[in-house]
């Protein structure tokens, strides 16, 4: 049994708010189950949102769920919010987790920017399905995954979703390194803190242009 503050709002995964619900029950439509909710809400994040880690900001406002919807860009921290949010506002029991990666396809240019391979804090969304936990990360749209070979994460309801390993050739693609634990709130002050420690020579931030062919982990 979840704990009741998987289904509360709070002032990150701000699932009462009038945006979040109406994104929420437009994606669900007439879905019955929640296994169904859980897999339409995780596509439409996936997919509604350009993977872009320029869209960094450190203004904590701009992590909100609500104020995220109104972008078409996101890096895996704030699509996590919104999945977890939306979940929420449907009735779905959800929290936010976070890892450290190393992405073995990570770009020379971000590498650059970062000054590490390792990429600390990535978002996922653990979601109470069926009486089950699964895991779920919509960080990477399809086309996106399509463009460098990399499969095309999908939600069922019943395995987790997490990043491949490999990518469809076999090369190193996703290295789970560290886990951060689980949260029923966005833990802002400790992301950033990570973020300042690990990122010695900067963050790339809101508004830096980036490739369309950008392939990065945050």
């Amino acid at each position: 049994m979840h704990d009741p503050s998987w289904l509360a709002p709070t002032t990150f995964v701000d699932s009462d708010h009038p945006r979040v619900i109406a994104f929420a029950h437009e994606v669900c439509g007439k879905a019955e189950t929640t296994k169904e909710r859980a897999t339409r809400l995780f596509r439409a994040v996936r997919e509604r949102f350009r993977y872009d880690p320029y869209s960094f900001s450190p203004d904590p406002s701009a992590l909100k769920a609500s104020s995220i919807l109104a972008h078409d860009r996101a890096w895996c921290v704030p699509k996590a919010v919104v999945l977890c949010a939306a979940a929420r506002a449907v009735g779905i029991p959800a929290r936010l987790g976070f890892a450290d990666v190393r992405n073995h396809l990570a770009s020379e240019k971000l590498l650059r920017v970062l000054g590490t391979d390792l990429f600390v804090f990535h978002g996922y969304v653990e979601l109470e399905i069926d009486g089950a936990n699964v895991l779920a990360t919509p960080a990477f749209n399809s086309a996106l995954c399509e463009r460098f070979g990399v499969p095309v994460l999908e939600l069922d309801g019943v395995h987790d979703a997490m990043l491949q390993a490999f990518d469809a050739e076999g090369r190193r693609h996703m290295e789970y390194v560290r886990d951060r634990g689980r949260f029923t709130d966005l833990p802002f002050d400790a992301i950033m803190a990570a973020f300042r420690e690990h990122y010695t020579r900067g963050i790339p931030r809101q508004g830096e242009d980036s490739a369309p062919d950008e392939v990065f982990q945050g």
